[in-house]
């Protein structure tokens, strides 16, 4: 659960967040709820007292074949998420490009006194108090920057730098039915996102770099090794060990 999470010293929570038609902010990760509740109902289309619960078991998205457990089913909302976890740095993703949803989160940010202490790319143009993502297009940018020996010279405004890891869509789906393409596909955007030399030039230059979502020792290993700030993941306990075995 995350209260697990935070209490075994998770740095940075992550969560997604939508509006529902009473114009109240929830944590979900899905627009529709389907596969987390198994209504196929949109959380738009709802008020907030008719939102499904969701279901004691939900897939990991990122771990083919695993499912969570847990025995609170009742979708949160955003601003109890911050009345609970307080002092914990949290990264929200705004699922959709919605003018009002983005108008209450930051009335919620302000509310709640934690500016500081989030993180949210959508942002970026109307709170410079509050520390932002790179967007993709800025993503791609930064990387033609990069390559083009550019980048050392051009100022940049984020302070997180938060990327996926292809490779790891590979373990995602079944090998049979990954074309020769998207495999190509796959590995080129692997090649050029997952650079060590990149990743050392932005955390000199005081970036947090984050690669997600990472599940597996050798993933957790190999983002260390290239330099990542940290990682986003399922099992913040798996990840705990694993970096206690590091500094053993």
């Amino acid at each position: 659960s995350v209260f697990s999470a935070v209490t075994i010293g998770t740095d940075m929570l992550e969560l997604d967040c939508h509006i529902t038609k009473d114009e109240q902010v929830v944590v979900s990760h899905d627009a529709n709820l389907k596969r987390s509740t198994g209504v196929n109902v949109n959380v738009s289309d709802l008020k907030y007292c008719e939102l499904p619960p969701y279901l004691c078991k939900l897939d990991v998205p990122f771990q083919r074949a695993c499912k969570c457990e847990g025995t609170d089913t009742r979708i949160p909302l955003l601003k109890e998420v911050f009345e609970a976890f307080p002092e914990t740095p949290i990264n929200i993703d705004i699922k959709v490009n919605n003018n009002v949803l983005i108008q209450k989160v930051r009335l919620c940010l302000r509310r709640s006194e934690r500016v500081t202490l989030t993180v949210c790319a959508e942002m970026r143009y109307s709170n410079s108090d509050i520390p932002i993502l790179f967007s993709l297009q800025r993503v791609l940018l930064i990387l033609g920057l990069f390559f083009t020996g550019l980048l050392p010279f051009v100022p940049i405004r984020e302070q997180f730098f938060e990327i996926p890891m292809p490779s790891i869509i590979l373990k995602l789906k079944e090998p049979h039915i990954i074309s020769k393409g998207h495999k190509f596909l796959i590995w080129l955007s692997d090649t050029l996102l997952m650079r060590k030399a990149l990743f050392d030039h932005l955390t000199a230059r005081g970036i947090q770099v984050y690669i997600w979502v990472l599940n597996e020792e050798h993933e957790y290993k190999r983002a260390f090794d290239l330099g990542a700030t940290g990682v986003m993941t399922d099992y913040p306990t798996k990840l705990k060990e694993f970096l206690n075995n590091m500094s053993a």
